[in-house]
């Protein structure tokens, strides 16, 4: 166990406080709720950032990060949405994409020889966009229109980096495998 790992196993028992945090009675709930989000993508952030600089990437690494960052985005999702905060929609269309992310993982594990497809620029790029758009909700950007917009472009560039991986997970080369 490395420390990119514990890094991302701390990611993982994030996920549970953000949603007492935000489904709690406090007036402040939602901003504890966004500290504990952004907790966890410093934590992201410096993993991978220490996991490459220190050569410390691992199996174990490769598959918990992106499953630390998707039940992250689902429980940021779920919220935000019963709480009125994004639209429907945005949940339906993300929460399809990260639940065939999460199977099309476990598929590749199972089916290539326990390999683990690694994060590239086009999902670091659209998990940037899912962060700055969630905030932008946060702390209420003064134009609503620029967060509707950031919400758009999270969602088109999700559909995009998801595309990438699709075409990744379906070639037949294994060095994009690690």
């Amino acid at each position: 166990m490395n420390i990119p790992n514990i890094l991302t196993i701390f990611r993982i028992l994030l996920v549970p406080i953000y949603l007492i945090l935000f489904y709690s009675a406090n007036k402040n709930r939602i901003i504890y709720g966004a500290i504990v989000f952004i907790l966890a993508g410093i934590s992201d952030f410096l993993d991978g950032h220490i996991a490459r600089k220190y050569d410390l990437k691992t199996k174990l690494g490769a598959a918990l990060d992106p499953l630390a960052d998707k039940l992250m985005t689902f429980a940021v999702l779920i919220s935000f949405t019963t709480e009125g905060l994004i639209p429907f929609w945005v949940l339906l269309i993300m929460g399809a994409k990260e639940g065939l992310m999460i199977i099309g993982g476990f598929m590749l594990y199972l089916l290539k020889d326990k390999k683990v497809l690694p994060s590239n620029k086009y999902g670091k790029i659209a998990t940037f966009s899912f962060y700055v758009a969630i905030l932008s909700i946060v702390f209420k950007f003064p134009d609503p229109n620029i967060t509707k917009i950031l919400i758009l472009v999270t969602v088109v560039l999700n559909m995009l980096a998801f595309i990438n991986y699709l075409i990744i997970f379906l070639s037949k080369d294994s060095k994009n495998y690690i």
